[in-house]
């Protein structure tokens, strides 16, 4: 399940309280456990903090939710969409919460830029593509680089219900050594 802000100023780094991120993060782990999901991935791109009276980021509400979330879910996925404020608040009253995550990607389609976060690199994506968007030599090269550099992860953003199967070939083959196939 990702989790993503709606423009509407409540996000997961403007917590007003301890309580309340702890709080969110039940319900996170409800929802997983309810629909039997395999973890949480957050993207704090959209929440534009501050409308609507809320409270702009401050330095412990993502400590404390991805913290709470950890002990709630010790064997599920957490990952990182690795933008906005909370991906640059991830240290907070002598707790740092890197660790806590099993995943981080780059938000920026048809680039390369190594997520700021300590983890090994096989739970990294510096790659990410936009399958309808990024060129399919650029979705080729950052494949190549992924495996040349040792990275675990690539990120593809857009799948749509075409037959996509040549343009996926172009890093599959790069990742896998193998063609997509696609079987309408």
């Amino acid at each position: 399940l990702s989790v993503l802000g709606n423009h509407q100023g409540a996000g997961f780094a403007n917590f007003p309280s301890k309580t309340a991120a702890t709080a969110f993060a039940k319900q996170l782990s409800d929802a997983v456990s309810k629909y039997g999901l395999d973890g949480i991935d957050f993207d704090d791109e959209y929440a534009e903090y501050g409308n609507n009276g809320t409270g702009q980021p401050n330095s412990s509400s993502f400590v404390y939710l991805v913290s709470a979330l950890r002990d709630s879910m010790p064997g599920k996925l957490i990952s990182l969409y690795n933008i906005g404020p909370a991906a640059s608040r991830l240290s907070y009253g002598g707790v740092n919460i890197s660790s806590k995550f099993n995943y981080a990607w780059n938000p920026y389609y048809g680039t390369w830029g190594v997520p700021g976060i300590a983890l090994p690199k096989s739970a990294l994506s510096p790659a990410a593509i936009d399958i309808t968007a990024t060129p399919t030599s650029t979705a080729s090269s950052l494949a190549k680089r992924t495996v040349s550099e040792g990275y675990g992860v690539y990120l593809t953003y857009n799948l749509d219900g075409s037959d996509r199967h040549t343009y996926i070939s172009s890093f599959t083959k790069q990742l896998y050594g193998s063609n997509a196939v696609y079987t309408p």
